[in-house]
């Protein structure tokens, strides 16, 4: 999962490395249209991100008949979806103008924007597969699909952006089309692995597409916490980041060449906390607390370490880090500057986003999604708040406004950690709620 995660980084960074060399203004364009996207139609990711945990689960209780039954309830949900996503689209289109944007940052970013978006199904359905066969202990599969998935990104996003192997220049928008197609392709990738035989008949995959009512309505208790709070919290970092790119275009290329760094750090660490939410929903479902206490230890050990080691690179190799998204010509300084600067704030947090990511994955895989709901968009919210004042009413510097964005990660770890250590999670009663139907 660690692997398949870091293909989902190398394909972001790379197409943000290859507008870094048009000009700025593109490497932000890139950054402002691609949260924008995901910020669209992450509730939905939230949402169906969840068949991880339920397949764990089913899979731990021994009812293997269930498992792909909870894929056919996420495509049903992924279908109904599509009103929405289509009137969302319309609604956000909007939106980078109304923030202050250069009229020629709004045109590439909503370019970049529309393009996403109209993929948005194909990356919905990628992501139920994609959790069920997470939740099923068969990450071999998801990381191959996804691996194959960037093999296809990333060559043919160069040729289309830079206009190269015979391809037009395209900019942005090539990396934009290039994105859809390596979800495509990606996806039927997914939809081989789970129709072969050896899979069909071990879970009666062809017994499964039918509406079941009592896992659907499940997959709705359990995902729609999931699913609200990662769409508030992209909600509230995708504000801050638009209000953060109004300091200027030094400002938004610094932030996304820090962004881009802190990817490749924490979309890694992604795949560790669904491996967590793998094993976690697996020993709930088998009602085996003791292996629950082992993946915490042993999740931990990892994450902090990774994060460690990460922490000290970031600290040490900060200039040149940054230095690798200075464009052929034109003045650098005052970006690399700030961009450095910012890098200190991110080696800082690192290690919280470790202990936030192996929180999450605990108690995500035990069904504490209301809680995490809760405490995360009160958190990311308060940080909004806090932002809009620092950037648009005292107007302080961007030093201040990053310095409010690492202390509200850092509360989110201690209170985290917190919720872990109280064990409320793991009460008995508490468990056969999560499994009722």
């Amino acid at each position: 999962m660690v692997v398949s995660q870091g293909t989902f980084a190398v394909m972001i960074f790379t197409d943000r490395y290859f507008m870094s060399q048009i000009d700025p203004m593109h490497m932000a364009a890139a950054m402002g249209g691609g949260v924008a996207s995901f910020f669209s139609f992450c509730f939905f990711v939230g949402l169906l991100g969840y068949a991880n945990a339920m397949a764990a689960q089913y899979l731990g209780a021994g009812e293997l008949e269930k498992c792909p039954r909870v894929v056919t309830q996420g495509l049903i949900m992924t279908a109904m979806s599509a009103p929405f996503l289509t009137l969302i689209t319309f609604l956000v289109a909007g939106i980078f103008e109304g923030m202050g944007h250069s009229p020629e940052l709004v045109e590439l970013e909503r370019t970049y924007y529309l393009i996403l978006m109209s993929g948005v199904l194909i990356a919905l359905a990628k992501t139920c597969l994609a959790s069920y066969f997470a939740g099923i202990g068969r990450t071999r599969v998801v990381m191959i699909c996804d691996v194959f998935g960037m093999i296809i990104n990333v060559p043919l996003s160069y040729a289309l952006v830079f206009g190269k192997f015979g391809l037009p220049a395209l900019g942005i928008a090539g990396a934009g089309i290039t994105t859809v197609i390596a979800s495509i392709l990606a996806l039927l990738l997914f939809v081989a692995y789970y129709l072969a035989r050896e899979h069909r008949e071990k879970f009666a995959v062809l017994r499964s597409f039918a509406l079941d009512m009592g896992i659907l309505k499940r997959f709705w208790r359990l995902g729609f916490p999931s699913g609200l709070e990662l769409f508030l919290n992209v909600a509230a970092f995708n504000l801050f980041l638009l209000m953060f790119q109004s300091y200027g275009v030094t400002e938004g290329a610094s932030a996304a060449i820090v962004f881009n760094w802190d990817i490749l750090s924490f979309v890694p660490m992604i795949g560790l906390h669904l491996g967590v939410i793998s094993m976690v929903g697996r020993f709930v479902g088998a009602r085996d607390m003791a292996r629950v206490n082992e993946v915490m230890t042993a999740a931990f050990a990892v994450a902090l370490a990774y994060g460690l080691v990460l922490a000290t690179l970031y600290i040490a190799y900060r200039f040149p880090l940054v230095e690798v998204f200075a464009p052929p010509s034109g003045d650098f300084s005052a970006i690399r500057e700030l961009a450095a600067w910012m890098m200190i704030g991110l080696s800082s947090y690192v290690l919280a986003d470790a202990v936030i990511l192996v929180s999450g994955g605990i108690l995500r895989g035990a069904g504490d999604t209301r809680w995490l709901m809760v405490a995360s968009v009160a958190l990311h919210w308060l940080m909004l708040v806090a932002q809009f004042f620092i950037i648009q009413v005292f107007r302080l510097s961007p030093k201040v406004s990053w310095l409010a964005l690492v202390a509200m990660i850092l509360a989110i770890a201690v209170v985290y950690a917190l919720r872990l250590r109280h064990g409320r999670w793991r009460d008995p009663e508490v468990l056969e709620r999560v499994m009722a139907e």
